[in-house]
């Protein structure tokens, strides 16, 4: 079974967007992964087709209705559905690679995009919905954020990549950031290819390449470089 991505928007055309090209999209076309966006204005109320109302309480902006969202993803995902449903959201638990690999290795995904200043808090509890996060930041909308779980997502799947040992050796795969890469020319701008790549010994390559890691991981991002040595000691 291949993998099933449906995401719940109120901007189906956003979609497949950058999803149809480039990888993605030509394991779209062979049909390697599937993708529906459905409008979640389809199941809004009234003749105007009302999704969102005022926040209770008080407050600035709209909030999405309950019975709404929930008509939208009841539409998509039945009970039986084995497909985890994520919501995008900024206070979401941040995206890593791990969560990104358990979801390529599955049957795919719903992903709710919110909009305005959210969804009704009865929503996330009554369909389970998964809030996850890209980034501290805050979009207009989650469909880009939806894009990027899906892109994330869709690169892993068999036969995507080019070479599996792509994948493997890329950051986050291994708790470490990316090592250099170079190629042609060999000097450039006065800036030389490190000799260690150009000696053919594989074992010196592979030891420099894994400090070449380290030190980039310790000097940019030292939160991933403590969680790894404390997983280290552990094990």
């Amino acid at each position: 079974m291949s993998f099933r991505a449906s995401v719940l928007t109120l901007f189906p055309d956003m979609f497949p967007g950058p999803l149809g090209t480039s990888l993605a999209g030509s394991a779209l076309a062979r049909g390697d992964w599937s993708l529906e966006a459905r409008d979640i204005r389809d199941h809004g109320l009234g003749r105007h087709r009302a999704v969102d109302d005022t926040p209770a309480g008080g407050g600035a902006g709209m909030v999405l209705r309950a019975d709404v969202l929930a008509a939208a993803i009841d539409a998509v995902s039945p009970a039986d559905d084995p497909r985890p449903r994520l919501l995008m959201s900024p206070r979401g638990r941040p995206l890593a690679q791990a969560r990104v690999r358990e979801l390529a290795a599955g049957p795919g995904a719903v992903i709710v995009c919110g909009r305005f200043e959210g969804v009704d808090e009865r929503v996330i509890a009554g369909r389970r919905l998964e809030e996850v996060s890209i980034g501290d930041y805050v979009l207009s909308g989650g469909e880009i954020a939806a894009m990027v779980v899906l892109d994330a997502c869709v690169r892993l799947l068999p036969g995507v990549m080019g070479k599996q040992a792509s994948g493997e050796e890329e950051s986050f795969e291994n708790g470490l950031l990316e090592y250099p890469h170079y190629t042609k020319p060999r000097d450039w701008e006065g800036a030389s290819i490190p000799e260690v790549l150009l000696s053919g010994d594989h074992g010196r390559i592979a030891q420099w390449r894994r400090a070449e890691a380290e030190r980039i991981t310790r000097e940019r991002r030292p939160d991933l470089m403590t969680r790894r040595e404390t997983s280290e000691k552990g094990d």
